[in-house]
């Protein structure tokens, strides 16, 4: 492909991809193929001879795009949101026009230098304390994939330091605390680690929340056991709840035991802490206070495409001294003079993608003023949502509402008899019928026992109108299972 074949080529990209999002809304929301689809309709081999780029632009939407389920659907409501924006995919655009490996300030100056600016950017918004910001030369701001890279990253900072304190206790005797509603990136942090892991029990009464009480007799108990505990993953807004753990009573026990590295994961909830008004409720001033590392995830709830995890830590020596492996041939002059910022040693791989410029376009674009908007319609939308469920004769809350988050259950209020059993055997009828439409997308959970359905709002293009549609086909849904149920 020559530069005019490639500026063709690009412009009927952007039409159809401007195109596919006009059509969304017409869409089936969940992709209608079946599994191995693919397979059977492409070649069992790559082809011997290059093809027009033509039929390959074709195929991408004869083949691919039937394959898609719609993230960014006006009708899809599971797991959490996956951010989207145009302003993003033209940074990613540009990005991908320049590659660079990204592992030095060297092999690209601009990567490292707006990297270490929209890290600062996005503390600000959010409200971190100064002390997370790159500018401090002390602690600071990287891009990560995820928000288990992010854990995972902060908990081989902890165990580093830890270890370097402690260098006689033996690994095996590493304690990894989570709870029962932490994100399985705890668990996945202690696989690869070969680590302990404890799951510490939250309840309902305490909307699934860690409290102090809980982590104070873990410790107790696994330091009298001869064990060392030297992490705990707080969430704020846990994925299956919006559960939001007690940071101020967590840290009141942290203080008796200094070791405990305090890593808060806030992958979803995080970005509301762009609206002052949801800083408390999210924590903030505990967050400032104690965590020695804070992840936010902007490709979810916060408009920047997908990958976009943010991870500040108090320390960032913590981090270099862990990951930083530094052979003669990445050694640079202003490396060496600690002038630049080296990100390959703040994260797990060597090479890094151009990931900042999406964030500087997005940033840019929207504005403060435009992350509040988005934010605040979105927790206005699950508002309408969740005084529906509240009003109804049908359905009742498992979890207390929570930003753009509802979890909620078919529970008749005319049949006020029936056990928990029999409830979860209902509402996985119920789900199941919601599970095989195509115009709604929308998860399961289980709360301690309890078979729940959530509810979570984020797609830009949701209004009032996809909500009450939601809230009909919900409520239809709930009367056709349970008059099956019944017959049963």
């Amino acid at each position: 492909m020559d530069i005019e074949q490639f500026r063709r080529a690009g412009y009927q990209a952007i039409d159809r991809i401007c195109d596919y999002y006009i059509s969304l809304r017409d869409r089936p929301v969940s992709s209608q193929v079946e599994p191995g689809y693919l397979r059977k309709a492409l070649p069992a081999s790559a082809p011997t001879v290059g093809e027009d780029f033509q039929l390959i632009a074709d195929d991408y939407q004869k083949y691919i795009v039937p394959g898609l389920t719609h993230w960014q659907h006006p009708s899809f409501f599971a797991y959490f949101p996956t951010a989207c924006t145009f302003e993003g995919i033209l940074g990613e655009l540009y990005a991908s026009s320049a590659p660079n490996p990204g592992f030095n300030w060297s092999a690209s100056p601009a990567c490292t230098e707006l990297e270490a600016v929209v890290m600062d950017w996005t503390a600000q918004i959010l409200g971190l304390d100064k002390s997370f910001y790159n500018t401090t030369e002390v602690g600071g701001g990287v891009i990560q994939t995820t928000a288990s890279d992010s854990a995972l990253i902060a908990t081989v900072a902890a165990r580093s330091r830890y270890t370097r304190e402690h260098p006689h206790v033996p690994v095996e005797k590493l304690v990894l605390y989570t709870t029962t509603q932490t994100h399985s990136l705890g668990m996945k942090a202690g696989l690869v680690l070969g680590l302990k892991v404890r799951a510490l029990q939250v309840t309902a009464e305490d909307d699934f929340a860690l409290r102090g009480e809980t982590l104070e007799l873990a410790l107790k108990e696994d330091v009298d056991a001869g064990l060392h505990p030297f992490i705990l993953i707080a969430t704020i807004g846990t994925t299956s709840s919006g559960a939001v753990d007690r940071l101020g009573e967590i840290a009141d026990v942290v203080k008796e035991y200094p070791f405990l590295w305090l890593h808060v994961d806030a992958a979803w909830a995080g970005l509301a802490l762009v609206c002052p008004e949801y800083r408390e409720a999210c924590q903030l001033p505990a967050i400032n206070s104690y965590a020695d590392s804070f992840c936010t995830n902007f490709h979810k709830w916060g408009l920047i495409n997908f990958d976009a995890s943010c991870l500040w830590v108090r320390h960032r020596t913590h981090l270099t001294d862990a990951l930083d492996v530094t052979p003669e041939f990445l050694r640079s002059k202003h490396g060496d003079a600690g002038t630049v910022i080296d990100y390959r040693n703040w994260h797990l791989g060597l090479g890094r993608r151009f990931r900042s410029l999406k964030f500087w376009f997005v940033l840019r674009a929207r504005g403060v003023k435009g992350f509040q908007k988005y934010i605040t319609d979105c927790i206005d939308l699950n508002v309408k949502f969740a005084q529906s469920i509240r009003e109804s004769d049908q359905f009742s809350f498992v979890a207390k509402p929570f930003l753009a988050l509802t979890v909620f259950r078919l529970a008749p209020k005319s049949l006020p008899h029936l056990t928990t059993p029999e409830l979860n055997a209902l509402n996985r009828a119920f789900y199941a019928r919601l599970a095989a439409r195509s115009d709604i997308a929308i998860t399961q959970t289980e709360l301690n026992g309890v078979f729940c359905v959530r509810m979570a709002i984020g797609a830009e293009q949701t209004v009032d109108g996809d909500i009450d549609r939601a809230l009909a086909l919900i409520g239809e849904e709930g009367r056709v299972a349970l008059r099956e149920w019944q017959r049963m």
